[in-house]
């Protein structure tokens, strides 16, 4: 049986793909009715979607983080070496490193303890999601959100709360929050949340960025601020102890006046006094140092955290307009009439073949 092929089997030519070509567009324009009505039904669809379709909202904040290098904290270690005080663990700066912040605000946490803050009078974020998402509609048969209430203690809640708040920090996460850097070399970190829902967008991107902010403050200076505490503590003890030393020498020294030096027994309570008032001036002496020098490495290992943009209204918004709606229609119905003209006439020819 003889076959018959587009291209010879062992090499085409030039002529034989310019003369193909031409045959594949003489045969899509002989079907130029069907690709025709294919792009009005997708004109039609197109415009329709775009009516149809909602908006979508983005709030958007950037800040600039900041934070010392381990280059300063070996500094301040080598000047207080000269000084006789050993800083031992106060730069140790392991906890959290730059991008970790980024991994924050993605955590289940930091999005259920946003999502349980208050939005309006007597409704919280977490309710505006439900309503704007319209989650009742959507869940009603695998469970009955108006029977659940979340604004009671995080502790109280059941599985049926607990469940559905980590299913819409899910949501959330997945496809309406987006935590990057515009550039990598540069300290600079925008957040935005997407949403249908105007309102809920820009209240959830604040209360999210103050939260993830605050926490990463409070646990990024939590080691060296208890050291500060400590050694304040101490610093405190220690003079208490002092001052009574001096008050305790000062009432010895009134009590013998003019005590006789050839009588060494006289003299022996206010010596040790001496001592007392002595020691407890070295000690108090060397906890100060310590004390000056944690004060530094505190605001060292503070980070700066200086907001940029934050969400104003009217939010930046996304959508298919009329126009687009029906072009992107045509095209896209009009590209697949190609594609199934095309696959169905290879299939005939196929068959021709066999």
């Amino acid at each position: 049986m003889s076959r018959t092929s587009h291209f010879s089997t062992s090499q085409f030519t030039f002529r034989e793909v310019v003369q193909n070509s031409i045959q594949w567009i003489r045969f899509f324009f002989s079907q130029w009715k069907i690709i025709l009505l294919a792009a009005g039904i997708g004109t039609g669809l197109g415009a329709l979607f775009s009516q149809f379709k909602d908006p979508v909202f983005h709030a958007e904040t950037s800040f600039v983080l900041e934070e010392e290098g381990m280059s300063g904290i070996g500094q301040m270690s080598g000047i207080a070496n000269l000084l006789g005080v050993n800083l031992g663990g106060l730069g140790t700066n392991g906890l959290f490193q730059g991008d970790n912040i980024m991994e924050l605000y993605r955590s289940d946490r930091m999005l259920e303890e946003t999502l349980l803050s208050p939005f309006e009078m007597n409704t919280l974020l977490v309710d505006r999601f439900i309503e704007s998402e319209k989650l009742q509609e959507k869940w009603a048969s695998s469970i009955d959100l108006s029977s659940l209430t979340f604004s009671q203690n995080r502790e109280n809640h059941g599985v049926n709360q607990d469940s559905v708040l980590k299913e819409i920090t899910k949501i959330i996460r997945e496809k309406q929050l987006v935590v990057a850097k515009p550039d990598r070399k540069l300290s600079i970190i925008q957040v935005i949340v997407s949403s249908k829902d105007e309102a809920f967008a820009k209240q959830f991107n604040e209360t999210l960025v103050s939260k993830v902010n605050a926490f990463y403050l409070e646990t990024k200076t939590k080691k060296t601020g208890e050291n500060l505490r400590i050694l304040q503590m101490q610093a405190d003890s220690v003079r208490a102890i002092l001052d009574q030393s001096l008050g305790t020498l000062a009432a010895e020294q009134d009590r013998i006046p003019n005590a006789n030096p050839l009588l060494s027994t006289a003299t022996v309570n206010g010596r040790r006094k001496q001592i007392d008032v002595q020691t407890s001036a070295a000690v108090f002496q060397e906890i100060v140092k310590n004390l000056e020098v944690a004060k530094i490495n505190h605001r060292i290992n503070s980070p700066l955290i200086q907001l940029i943009d934050s969400p104003r209204l009217p939010l930046e918004r996304t959508e298919i307009r009329l126009v687009k709606g029906m072009v992107y229609g045509a095209f896209s119905l009009g590209f697949l009439a190609l594609a199934l003209i095309y696959l169905r006439r290879i299939y005939q020819k196929h068959l021709q073949e066999v």
